[in-house]
């Protein structure tokens, strides 16, 4: 069942001056930041950890390398007391994210929350004044990417994403090469996620677990009976908490695919797209597509098609006809690519990267024939949590920025909304309003549960 739910980028500059309206850390010491370990005691900022599952406790893990922890936070107190212990027991455990933003001693917060409580969180962490690194996806709608947005930049927080492959030099290198011409014009992207099987179900209500707050836990989701295979890493799977692997894992492909695109302040004019649901009508099973085409038009007629590899050993889960009318619309060789990754092509060549390293010609000749001085400059950065840090010291913008990241995840939702409406999503990015669809258009926001309205 449908459920409605709601030119080139100049190098980032530092915007430490903002006035008396931005609140300072009070370890800011106004010298150049270098992103390392911070040496003193009272020079390392405190640390609040909100959702210490399996991701979020690695998350505080990478964050304690520059700061102390000195509270943690999950709905499931078996998480925290084990964060806890994590981190020498020193921590101060908390079950309600509110009461650990009240502390006033608390000046940065990693948030590795379910999906649909990362802008709840996010915004209130802003607003009380602390620093946030967030997990992507960023948000569960594109209107929460609009109110989070107008929250940093009224608040003047530095929010750091966790596309943390914008730190890594191989994709950097890739759309380094793509925006300096290396491979032509640039006239298609290809961006294929790892398959993730949503198969399972039905699951059968079971008794709350007493260490669990169940009703926080569900926050602005529709109220549902409890079982396990709704929380912790699979609650992905759900379309009440998230958008799949389409939002999961597209949130980093994507968002190498925009930076190589030089597409960082813009997004596509159209987006279609059909999926597989394995479970489609079942109840009380996993609601999300495990495959998936989408072809978005981008600005200058570029087209970029999005997909999930296809590994031959899953071939025995969807019929010919199924793959088929799935690949309708994706190139007769793309189907059998196992690799995940984004492919830049362009009118003289190609680049593909992936969390490995980058490929292709213009990559293999960089030695013999170097970039010019003159050569556009990405953002650099090689540690994406030393990133944060570093711009919480100097206040200037991180390499993974709400802007940025809200413009992918944009794309990533109206690519859920064309796949559920069945039909092709017109999209205003100057605007960033859905166009002459109004069904689709209610679709940027959801309902929310009382009393945790947004």
């Amino acid at each position: 069942m449908l459920r409605c739910w709601s030119t080139r980028r100049e190098l980032l500059q530092c915007a430490g001056a903002t006035g008396a309206a931005m609140m300072v850390p009070y370890w800011f010491t106004g010298r150049a930041a270098e992103g390392a370990e911070f040496k003193s005691k009272n020079d390392r900022p405190r640390i609040g950890a909100i959702g210490v599952g399996g991701r979020g406790t690695g998350v505080a893990q990478e964050a304690a390398r520059f700061g102390d922890v000195v509270a943690v936070c999950d709905v499931d107190r078996k998480h925290a007391d084990r964060a806890k212990a994590l981190f020498g027991g020193k921590p101060e455990v908390y079950q309600d994210y509110r009461k650990l933003l009240d502390r006033k001693d608390v000046d940065v917060i990693t948030n590795g929350t379910p999906d649909h409580w990362h802008t709840a969180i996010n915004v209130a962490a802003c607003r009380a004044g602390k620093d946030v690194y967030t997990e992507k996806p960023l948000t569960l709608t594109i209107d929460e990417g609009k109110l989070l947005r107008k929250v940093v930049e009224e608040t003047g927080r530095i929010v750091q994403v966790g596309t943390q492959q914008r730190s890594d030099p191989n994709f950097r290198l890739a759309c380094t090469l793509v925006r300096n011409g290396r491979i032509g014009k640039l006239k298609q992207v290809t961006v294929i996620l790892p398959f993730w099987t949503t198969k399972g179900g039905p699951f059968q209500p079971q008794p709350v677990p007493p260490d669990l707050n169940w009703d926080l836990w569900q926050g602005q989701a529709p109220l549902r009976d409890y079982c396990p295979q709704r929380v912790h890493f699979n609650f992905r799977w759900w379309q009440e908490y998230a958008g799949g692997i389409i939002t999961d894992w597209g949130q980093h492909h994507l968002d190498i695919a925009f930076w190589g695109m030089d597409m960082e302040n813009s997004g596509p004019l159209s987006v279609e797209g059909s999926a597989i649901f394995p479970n489609e009508g079942r109840p009380h099973c996993f609601n999300n597509p495990d495959r998936f085409v989408i072809k978005m038009t981008f600005p200058g007629d570029l087209q970029l098609l999005y997909f999930v590899a296809q590994d031959p050993k899953q071939r025995e889960s969807i019929t010919p006809k199924e793959e088929a009318e799935l690949f309708a619309k994706v190139q007769a060789d793309m189907p059998e690519e196992k690799r995940n990754g984004i492919m830049f092509v362009g009118h003289e060549g190609r680049i593909f990267s992936n969390r490995g390293r980058a490929y292709g010609k213009a990559v293999d000749e960089l030695k013999q024939n170097p970039l010019p001085a003159s050569a556009v400059k990405l953002y650099e950065s090689n540690n994406h949590m030393g990133n944060f840090f570093e711009c919480a010291r100097s206040r200037k913008p991180p390499v993974s920025t709400v802007d940025v990241a809200h413009r992918v995840i944009t794309a990533c939702h109206l690519g859920n909304i064309a796949i559920h409406l069945k039909r092709k999503i017109a999209w205003d990015p100057v605007k960033q309003e859905i166009v002459g669809d109004e069904q689709a258009h209610r679709m940027m926001s959801r309902p929310q549960r009382f009393p945790y309205y947004l």
